[in-house]
């Protein structure tokens, strides 16, 4: 088993542990465990203890969240259902790494879903809170307002309606990064979420542009690592870790690769198969014909879908009538979406 090669692979022997679980209102949980439960353990434990439905543990997940300087975070990765937290956080190289839990979900829409529980209302209204604080979400000067007072009131309800019609709702932020378009090398931010990539490039003459990546028209990725050894000479060999996530794009009548350079090239490769899962599901709702697998908290749930799909995800689907979308997220790998 996967968790298990982890915790043999780091020496971690099975015991009890607490485990600090940050929200994103800057509290955490100490959650009693064992240093050989799952990420899908740990999150049942944290569920039980701050009241969360456990119909609704699908829409959240563990993430490794760095926090830095002047109140910055940076989301690290997605923790699989099969890793170790306690492993996974011990063994980190990044400083000032917490395990913090945050709803797990790209399509603003699924806000609806976790209405009828008080538990899951509390956790995506302070992410809301946290996500415009941090500037992840873009109010304007109205909207801000008009946030403000509900927060006062402490109308949930309410602030989560007016959130959804925020700029960046519910989308995940990465660190800045570069890209090769539109021009090799440009300064890159990004932000991921309701079926596009969205990515602010700093040309070499400091204009910036906005530019925006259809989930639509996205044809295929991969995610490769590029290793290079940064001390040749000396006694210990230095490996400068850089990854890339480049991805084929429908532009007119042609596929075009479009570059990502960024550490955090898994965490955006799961974002984006997290959005087409979202898309396949709701696919399947609207249409009762064919048949859809989609894993979900490690078990395959059936769903029926007609044939007649929307033109632009027809190249993420087979020619058979059953699919299987993986949502298994890779402690380290090299991911090809090609066959998708």
């Amino acid at each position: 088993m996967p968790g298990n090669i982890q915790r043999d692979t780091f020496g971690i022997t099975a015991k009890r542990a607490a485990l600090d679980i940050f929200l994103p209102d800057g509290r955490s949980i100490q959650a009693e465990i064992l240093t050989s439960d799952t990420a899908e353990r740990v999150l049942e434990v944290v569920s039980q203890k701050i009241g969360l439905c456990r119909e609704l543990l699908g829409y959240f997940g563990l993430f490794l969240i760095r926090f830095c300087k002047e109140g910055k975070l940076s989301v690290m990765k997605k923790l699989a259902d099969f890793e170790l937290p306690y492993v996974s956080l011990r063994s980190s190289e990044v400083e000032n790494c917490r395990v913090g839990l945050r709803k797990w979900y790209l399509d603003p829409s699924l806000d609806s879903m976790l209405m009828d529980c008080r538990a899951a209302v509390n956790l995506i209204y302070m992410q809301a809170i946290q996500d415009i604080e941090k500037e992840w979400a873009k109010p304007t000067q109205v909207q801000r307002q008009k946030l403000e007072a509900l927060q006062k009131e402490d109308n949930q309800t309410k602030f989560l309606e007016l959130s959804r019609e925020v700029r960046h709702y519910g989308y995940l932020q990465l660190d800045p990064c570069t890209c090769d378009y539109p021009e090799p090398g440009c300064g890159a931010a990004l932000s991921v979420g309701n079926n596009e990539i969205s990515c602010c490039v700093t040309l070499p003459d400091n204009q910036t542009q906005d530019i925006i990546f259809q989930m639509s028209r996205v044809k295929c990725w991969q995610v490769t690592f590029l290793g290079t050894l940064l001390d040749m000479d000396g006694p210990q060999r230095t490996l400068n870790q850089n990854l890339e996530l480049r991805f084929q794009y429908g532009v007119e009548s042609h596929w075009q690769w479009f570059v990502i350079y960024t550490k955090q090239a898994f965490l955006l490769s799961s974002c984006l198969k997290k959005m087409i899962s979202e898309k396949m599901i709701k696919l399947a709702a609207e249409n009762p014909e064919m048949e859809i697998e989609v894993p979900e908290q490690g078990k395959s749930k059936k769903y029926h879908i007609e044939q007649s799909w929307s033109k632009h995800y027809s190249s993420f689907l087979s020619r058979k009538s059953k699919i299987k979308i993986a949502e298994a997220d890779c402690v380290l790998e090299t991911i090809k979406e090609e066959g998708l």
